[in-house]
């Protein structure tokens, strides 16, 4: 029986390589009538770090700028999405329905994906990989190899292409 694919996760860090990697999201999607669910993880301070930060500024001031950091980071990748659905689905009204969620949490990027595709019980993970080292493409980023090495289910790692640049995204 062939698998069925009904949730997929779309794990972004919202770089440059981004757009690439979510048209192979969305054409799964399309493809087999999918909901996405983008997440992205942002490493939190450590308390080293965070005690450095309130010598300068109070803690109710960190906590704000840390609310601010979630507010305009997930209305970046909303927006960007929106703008890649108006590009690729001008002619397919559901095409930019297929999105149903966006996460943006703190922790470990490579926890919070692993934790919220168990969450949401999806069926794939699809995320990029860019990173060029001295070993060639034996070496992954870290966050990569870490949900290939961690995930119970499968995982579509896009290689990003040296140099993409989008404009506008």
């Amino acid at each position: 029986m062939l698998p069925k694919i009904k949730k997929i996760l779309y794990a972004t860090g919202m770089g440059a390589g981004a757009p690439y990697v979510y048209r192979y999201a969305l054409a799964l999607a399309n493809q087999h009538d999918a909901q996405i669910i983008a997440v992205s993880g942002l490493e939190t301070l450590s308390t080293f770090a965070q005690s450095l930060v309130e010598l300068h500024i109070s803690h109710a001031q960190s906590e704000k700028i840390h609310n601010t950091v979630h507010s305009q980071a997930k209305e970046r990748l909303r927006e960007r999405i929106a703008r890649l659905c108006e590009k690729e689905c001008s002619n397919d009204s559901h095409c930019a329905e297929r999105l149903s969620d966006i996460r943006i949490e703190d922790g470990p990027p490579a926890q919070v994906i692993l934790a919220i595709a168990k969450e949401q019980n999806a069926d794939l993970i699809i995320m990029g990989s860019h990173r060029h080292t001295v070993f060639g493409d034996a070496m992954l980023g870290s966050t990569t190899s870490k949900v290939l090495h961690s995930a119970t289910i499968p995982v579509l790692v896009v290689r990003i292409p040296a140099g993409f640049h989008e404009e506008g995204f």
